[in-house]
């Protein structure tokens, strides 16, 4: 795998609430990845990027499967959907700068 496609992960927040995703495309505004979000039906959002040893750490069962997915070319995949248990395993403080997207 290139650099550029180095695996990351982010918790975005939607208009339905949060997912935290695996991606390999270069930034997360990349136009492809953000025709993939159009097409789920998201057109905002705001997200923050995840130290991935922290997502491999608390999502021990799932992590290997949805990495080896994003591995083979740029793909984004969800790891979690349920807000509720993204926001117990992630403090607030361990997110960094906001990455806005849809004005």
């Amino acid at each position: 795998m290139s650099p550029q496609a180095r695996p990351r992960a982010y918790l975005i927040f939607t208009g339905s609430g949060p997912i935290l995703v695996l991606c390999s495309y270069p930034k997360l505004t990349d136009e492809r990845l953000v025709e993939k979000l159009r097409y789920k039906g998201i057109d905002k959002f705001i997200a923050y990027q995840v130290d991935l040893e922290a997502v491999r750490e608390r999502y021990v069962s799932s992590f290997d499967s949805v990495l080896e997915d994003v591995q083979h070319g740029e793909d984004i995949r969800v790891l979690d959907f349920n807000g509720h248990q993204i926001m117990a395993n992630f403090s607030l403080d361990e997110l960094g700068d906001p990455i806005k997207f849809g004005g």
